[in-house]
């Protein structure tokens, strides 16, 4: 018969593979979260799973003394608090991309960046360079 925990093992770590792939490679904002919320679902399902025992019990001692296994209850714990912490993380990041949207337009990586970029230079009273892919004047290639 397969045993479940290599296939659970498997997907925790494919969420967390495909999130963080997903946060390398996507351009825009929101998928950015959604791919951090992926990444996320896998770490807690990694962390339930480290604590999980084939045949266990839950840990609650009634009377006398229990000689059957137990689940480990503290990773269960983390993973509640995770959970909370990151539900409060995923929306502040999408605040911040509603602010963002709101005030600057774009949401993907290179826009944020040249608005950002503009956006500094107008408060420093500084002039925009001709190119931001060329050095400017008197720097050398490294």
């Amino acid at each position: 018969m397969l045993a479940i925990e290599p296939i659970l093992y498997a997907g925790a770590i494919g969420l967390i593979v495909i999130g963080v792939a997903g946060m390398a490679l996507s351009r825009h904002g929101f998928r950015i979260v959604l791919a951090l919320a992926l990444a996320e679902a896998g770490a807690n399902l990694l962390l339930v799973l480290g604590g999980f025992r084939e045949g266990g019990v839950a840990p609650i001692l009634v009377g006398g003394g229990n000689t059957a296994s137990m689940v480990d209850p503290v990773p269960q714990a983390m993973v509640l608090t995770a959970i909370v912490i990151g539900v409060g993380v995923q929306a502040l990041a999408i605040a911040l991309l509603i602010q963002v949207k709101e005030h600057l337009g774009p949401i993907d990586r290179q826009g944020l960046r040249d608005a950002m970029e503009a956006d500094i230079d107008r408060h420093a009273r500084l002039p925009l360079p001709e190119s931001l892919d060329r050095p400017l004047s008197g720097e050398r290639d490294r």
